[in-house]
């Protein structure tokens, strides 16, 4: 019983701004990776930043999980706690996905990536730290980056529930904290009354 979190902590951590990378810091990171394995390494960060995969689930990702969903490339995937999510996909990524698996004779059922969560930290962390960055760079920051970058551009955080697998909306409302005013004004210019 000691062990547990109050429940006003847990709300407290909820509230706090979560840390993330910006699409600029995710270019850097890119440079930091190193020549033997670019190529693989890319795609992956790409991957967890473009999609918001957990790490676990993006280095189960096979080739059979790249789907359309009205006309458009979705992934597949059982997600945490076994359940089926859809997640929207750059059509360009899953075109370099595609590539690979066509260079490297990935068959639809083998992995993209074929190393372990371990490698992926390392990978992450070394391309970090190669470029300069000072906070702790991780395979779930990505997660987050592309949480709040959906939220910045769509301003719908039921799409980016259901996006990121989250069971309650209360995981997901704690990226509101990272909108700015700024974002808040060009999310509402979006929308259009036809009267």
């Amino acid at each position: 019983m000691k062990d547990m979190i109050p429940r006003h902590t847990a709300f407290i951590k909820a509230k706090g701004v979560v840390p993330y990378l910006t699409p600029d810091d995710i270019r850097l990171l890119l440079n930091g990776l190193e020549e033997r394995h670019k190529q693989r390494d890319r795609l992956l960060i790409l991957l967890l930043f473009q999609t918001g995969l957990r790490i676990s689930e993006a280095l189960s990702l096979t080739p059979f999980h790249i789907e359309l969903f009205d006309g458009k490339p979705v992934l597949s995937i059982i997600g945490k706690g076994r359940k089926p999510r859809l997640i929207a996909c750059p059509e360009r990524l899953v075109d370099r996905l595609k590539s690979y698996a066509y260079e490297k004779k990935i068959g639809p059922h083998d992995r993209f990536f074929r190393i372990n969560r371990s490698r992926a930290w390392q990978i992450i962390n070394e391309a970090s730290k190669r470029v300069g960055f000072t906070k702790r760079v991780h395979p779930h920051l990505l997660r987050h980056s592309d949480a709040i970058e959906r939220l910045k551009q769509t301003g719908n955080p039921k799409a980016l529930q259901l996006h990121l697998g989250h069971s309650s909306i209360t995981m997901t409302m704690r990226y509101l904290s990272t909108l700015t005013q700024e974002d808040a004004v060009r999310i509402n210019q979006e929308v259009s009354f036809d009267v």
